[in-house]
């Protein structure tokens, strides 16, 4: 299976990279805002920037990147009242992936920082602004900490959970519109004490939900 995934992804990047070269050598790269513009505050929300190590941006390659995480402070008589656990949000976008770096999907960045998956799935979300998501959602586990992940990739006004398909609409994409612009969005919360998978989850979705109407200023549709 792991043999059978590396021959796929080689053929994907070799695929990407002809196809590139022939297309030209410049992509069209609609404007948009930076990341760190993304609200501060969401619905409660309160948060605080994390730059990310030089190691990691070294891996990374080009690109923007957001790594933040949201503490919920309520207000007097909302709902919930109580103390949540934080919601981290990374998000990537790289305005090309013409010159080598491209998007690192969860399921290889994660397991090299020590995360095993317990369980995975896709699914479809409805954002506050009625926009359909459709996403992974992943159970991760350190060892003592379990996490609660949401993510996908993001590319005008596409939303895709499977890497390879991403790969595909993007080498589309580049022939037709001469865009391989993309975004990965990664958000996850921790599972606290006796937390249900189900708790965690629907803090996350809940999240998600509220954050994502902002995406399309940061990630071109």
């Amino acid at each position: 299976m792991k043999a059978a995934r590396l021959v796929t992804v080689l053929l994907l990047l070799a695929t990407t990279a002809f196809l590139l070269i022939v297309r030209g050598d410049a992509d069209r790269v609609p404007p948009s805002e930076p990341l760190s513009n993304l609200p501060q505050t969401i619905a409660g929300w309160h948060s605080r920037d994390y730059p990310l190590d030089p190691d990691v941006l070294a891996v990374l390659g080009k690109g923007d990147f957001l790594n933040r995480v949201y503490v919920y402070q309520p207000s007097a008589g909302s709902q919930p009242s109580g103390p949540q656990p934080p919601v981290t949000l990374f998000i990537g976008y790289f305005a090309t992936q013409r010159t080598g770096q491209s998007i690192h999907s969860p399921q290889h960045c994660l397991p090299g920082a020590g995360w095993t998956f317990e369980s995975s799935r896709y699914t479809t979300l409805t954002a506050e602004d009625g926009v359909l998501y459709h996403v992974g959602e992943y159970v991760i586990s350190d060892g003592t900490t379990r996490q609660f992940v949401v993510y996908w990739y993001q590319a005008h006004g596409r939303s895709i959970p499977n890497e390879y398909v991403a790969k595909f609409y993007m080498i589309a994409d580049a022939i037709r519109m001469n865009r391989t612009d993309g975004a990965i969005v990664r958000v996850m919360t921790p599972m606290t004490g006796d937390e249900t998978i189900e708790s965690a989850r629907q803090r996350a979705v809940r999240f998600t939900q509220q954050m994502s109407p902002a995406l399309p200023r940061f990630i071109p549709n």
